[in-house]
Formats: structure tokens, sequence, C-alpha cells
């Protein structure tokens, strides 16, 4: 039985790049920083008709090198050689560039950059001296085009996928591919988990409803088998939703012409008063969400309820 395996599975994308993995037959071992959440997400695939041998669950934080290296190693030990390996951990942080500081900055590098580069430089290594192997790094058209209200975000996605393809490039050849996946809004209900700041309720209403729109975000479900797809295929790079596609287009041909367009979309964005960029930290979106009138919450409720139906049934929501 083939071996993969999946970092920042305890959720959302994860989960379901890990569903399809079991699908098509594979031993998946899933992680993410919390070895209960880890439990509770192998629970879930169980229960979703995976094998309890054929799904394991260990703990294992992205930002630590020395804990990722570890992690390989048992799995290599104890389950076998890896044949996929899937970086799919991330944070999301919402607000305008005034609320940041460099602890924003480090939590989004540390995950969604360094993360990457912990994993795929080892199982490369791994793999290159087996000759065979295949890599995925979910990164983002975030990483393509950086969308304002999102800059700690696009900041390590655009290094991780600077990263990928480079590694993608030198490791042709080798009987390894890498492939940098780069895909636009997905009905996961990642609005819950992701982090606000600002005008934490407008910031929380505005990504939230767009996450949701069935005109603007791809099915989750449907976004894990093309990324699983492609992956196994060995493609270089994988996008999807066609305004991803198009706003990756355009910037690589027009790039002065996006920032003048996103510019005009920034202005259109929540804008936060004085006390409210005083206010440290950052507050998740069901912490928001809860804190809602009930009259706002219901309405919002109305315009995410596709986003609110995938964030149960992808364990989004506690």
């Amino acid at each position: 039985m083939s071996v993969a395996v999946v970092l920042g599975a305890s959720r959302g994308l994860g989960l379901l790049c890990a569903q399809q993995l079991l699908a098509r037959g594979y031993r998946v071992v899933i992680s993410s920083r919390s070895q209960a959440r880890c439990d509770r997400a192998r629970d879930h695939l169980i229960g979703r008709g995976a094998s309890p041998d054929a799904v394991l669950a260990w703990e294992c934080d992205v930002r630590d090198a020395s804990a990722v290296a570890a992690h390989l190693d048992r799995v290599e030990r104890d389950v076998g050689p890896i044949d996929l390996g899937l970086h799919v951990a991330g944070v999301i942080q919402v607000g305008p560039w005034s609320s940041w500081e460099r602890e924003q900055f480090a939590d989004a590098i540390d995950t969604m950059l360094w993360g990457p580069i912990h994993f795929a430089l080892p199982l490369a290594r791994r793999m290159t001296a087996r000759g065979r192997g295949r890599i995925g790094i979910v990164s983002s058209v975030g990483g393509l085009v950086s969308a304002p209200h999102l800059l700690p975000y696009s900041t390590a996605k655009f290094g991780a996928i600077g990263f990928s393809q480079g590694l993608a490039s030198e490791l042709a050849g080798t009987g390894v591919t890498l492939t940098t996946v780069a895909p636009g809004l997905m009905r996961v209900g990642s609005h819950l988990a992701a982090e606000f700041a600002g005008d934490r309720d407008a910031e929380y209403a505005w990504f939230a409803a767009g996450a949701s729109a069935p005109l603007l975000a791809i099915d989750a479900d449907t976004a894990a088998r093309r990324i699983v797809d492609g992956v196994e295929r060995g493609r270089t790079f994988v996008t999807f939703t066609p305004l991803a596609q198009l706003g990756a287009r355009v910037n690589g041909l027009a790039p002065g012409l996006t920032t003048r367009v996103l510019g005009v979309v920034a202005r259109l964005l929540p804008r936060a008063s004085e006390q409210q960029l005083a206010a440290t930290g950052t507050t998740s979106g069901a912490r928001v969400e809860a804190g809602l009138s009930r009259r706002r919450r219901s309405v919002l409720r109305g315009l995410t309820a596709l986003g609110e139906r995938a964030a149960r049934r992808n364990l989004e929501r506690d």
C-alpha cells in the first residue's frame, strides 16, 4: 500500500485531501499542531468510511524544523517509504496593513513558507535517493496576486511559490516531482478559523461572504480532488477557479494595472477607527461571529449558508 503524508490535515482543505488519498488506496498519515485535533480528524475520516488501519494521526508543528524531520523519520520507520507528501498547513489573517506587527508576519511565514521548506527539503532528499516520489505544496493565488487586507498571508504565500517552483525545476529528471498549487477562493469554511484585526465585524463580513459565494468560491471537495489529481500526475503547477486564473494572467501581463485595480478594491474595504487599530492581537472568525448582534448574525448566516455547511462538514467549526 502506498504511503502519503498530509501536513495540516486536521480540518478544512487538508482533511479533504486526506480523504481523497484514502479513497485512492493510500495509507495516510495526517498531522496538525494539536494531537487532539488530529485524533478528531482521524475519527471523522473513519466515520466517512476509511479503514482504521489506513489512517494514522500524529501531531507535528510545521514551524519546527526538527519536529518535521522527526515526523518524517517516524513515518518511514513505522509505516513505510513516503510515496506522496502534501503540505496544506496555513493560517489566514484579515485586516488592514496598519493592524499588523512583525508577530503576525512571523506566524504566517513560519507556517506557510518555513513549513514547506522544513517539509519538502528532507522529503525530496529521501525521494531522490529512491528515484521516485510526489510532493505537493499548497500555496494560493494570493501568492501570485497580493490582495488587500491579506498582507501577512500573501507575503508568506509569495515566498512559498518561489521556493516550490525553484525546487521543482531542480528536481527535474530525478523521478521526483513537486507540484505548486495556487487555488483561488474555496468554500471550505475557513472564515471561522481565520483571524481578524481592525474593524473585526466588517472584515469578517466581507471575507466570510466572499469565501462562501457560489460564483467566487469553488466547492472544497472539487478543489481537493483537483489538487490530489495534479500531485499524483506530477504536474508542476495547479490552479483553478476562473477568477484566480484571470487574476494571475492579468498580473503577469500588466502588474501595474493589477496594483491600480486592487488599490480601488482596498479603498472599498473596511476602514478601522483609531480605537480599533489600537486593539492588539486578532480575533478568530468564530468569536467575531458569536459577538455580532442577532440580526446581523442572521443576515450574514444567510449569505454564508454554503460556507457554514462546509465548515461543519470539514471540522472548521468546533
